[in-house]
């Protein structure tokens, strides 16, 4: 076959996988597309009999019980946190006051959508970053050489009047739906700084970065993971952090998300109802190094379908992310450069995002 006619077939290819991996889904799939297929060292660990293998068990993250939170054992939790955040990055809460309807409607209402034909969906197809809804593929569709068997939905959420007018109206509860959890998981998040100011010991009353996060920035991601025919050959994210402060993680009952630990990919057992909280790349920085923003990635499985719900909260996008002053004196030097959105979406856009990389573009390295 002559280039001039491989070209059109290349394009074409494509733009196939642009559509999502839902839509090539829909339309049957017995073999991962070679664009899905992850170099060997970056594959799933299996065994010949395509198992997984997995650790000897699973891991149990911290449990943080927010009632107790709220209790007379405030300080035992506080501690808690700290241990969470310096060791795993990671914590489980559960007591956390969302109703159980809410999480669960949240989760059945994004599956409709997933489950919307394709020419719906792709209302909401762009490749502008800051669009209020955005929906796609991959992680960076744009950047990406292997692509990951995940589609998402965007939702920027705060202030939620400006954005809510953008937001899918099919299904028609989702809007409705997809509010009130929005709101309450804003609320959470609202209680979880109060209590990660307190475990760095930054007083939370009379703290501009407490004020700047309550105004911050917040988007919803929904994630699709469908089952995939090969799931030892891809990923359905690449191993990243997170950018923001915090991360509240709403699963369903299927297990996918893994965290490195000790330098081995360690799979988290899903608690039906209970949020999983990751320390983002922001308060890494704030914390001067002290709470860690830990590399964790996706799973796919061959069986069932995955949706999770990550509603990912920081500083206002116009904010200077910094060290916090209380944390630095003449034995705790500053770690880390200011930082802003602004930056981060200059490097996002020059290179294709994956480990750690913006995080560590922003350390300091003293002599």
């Amino acid at each position: 076959m002559s280039p001039t006619m491989i070209a059109p077939v290349v394009v074409e290819e494509n733009n196939r996988y642009q559509k999502g991996v839902k839509h090539l889904c829909d339309n049957g799939l017995t073999k991962v597309p070679t664009k899905y297929i992850w170099p060997e060292p970056d594959r799933p660990i299996f065994t010949k009999s395509d198992k997984l293998t997995k650790p000897k068990q699973n891991l149990k993250l911290p449990i943080i019980d927010f009632a107790e939170l709220l209790g007379p054992n405030r300080s035992h939790v506080l501690r808690t946190i700290a241990e969470a955040c310096e060791t795993y990055g990671f914590f489980q809460v559960v007591n956390h006051g969302m109703e159980g309807d809410v999480s669960r409607n949240m989760i059945e209402v994004c599956k409709k959508f997933f489950e919307l034909p394709y020419e719906e969906r792709s209302k909401y197809m762009t490749s502008d970053m800051s669009a209020p809804v955005r929906y796609g593929t991959s992680f960076n569709q744009n950047k990406d050489n292997v692509f990951c068997w995940r589609d998402f939905l965007k939702l920027y959420a705060h202030p939620l009047p400006d954005y809510l007018p953008y937001w899918p109206s099919s299904p028609s509860d989702f809007r409705s739906l997809a509010t009130t959890y929005a709101t309450e998981t804003r609320e959470m998040f609202e209680m979880m700084v109060k209590a990660i100011m307190e475990s760095l010991e930054i007083d939370g009353d009379d703290n501009e970065a407490a004020k700047e996060l309550k105004e911050g920035s917040q988007m919803v991601v929904v994630n699709c993971y469908p089952p995939c025919p090969e799931p030892e050959l891809t990923l359905g994210m690449p191993p990243h952090s997170d950018y923001g402060f915090l991360t509240l993680l709403l699963q369903d009952d299927v297990e996918g998300l893994q965290i490195l630990y000790r330098d081995e990919w360690v799979t988290i057992d899903p608690i039906p109802g209970s949020f999983v909280i990751n320390v983002g790349d922001h308060l890494e920085i704030f914390s001067n190094g002290r709470y860690k923003s830990v590399l964790h990635r996706v799973l796919v499985n061959s069986t069932k379908p995955r949706i999770s719900v990550a509603s990912l909260h920081s500083f206002p996008l116009t904010s200077v992310v910094k060290p916090s002053p209380k944390l630095i004196d003449e034995h705790n030097q500053p770690q880390y450069m200011d930082t802003d959105f602004a930056t981060f979406l200059q490097y996002i856009s020059t290179r294709e995002p994956k480990w750690k990389n913006f995080l560590e573009s922003r350390k300091i390295h003293h002599l």
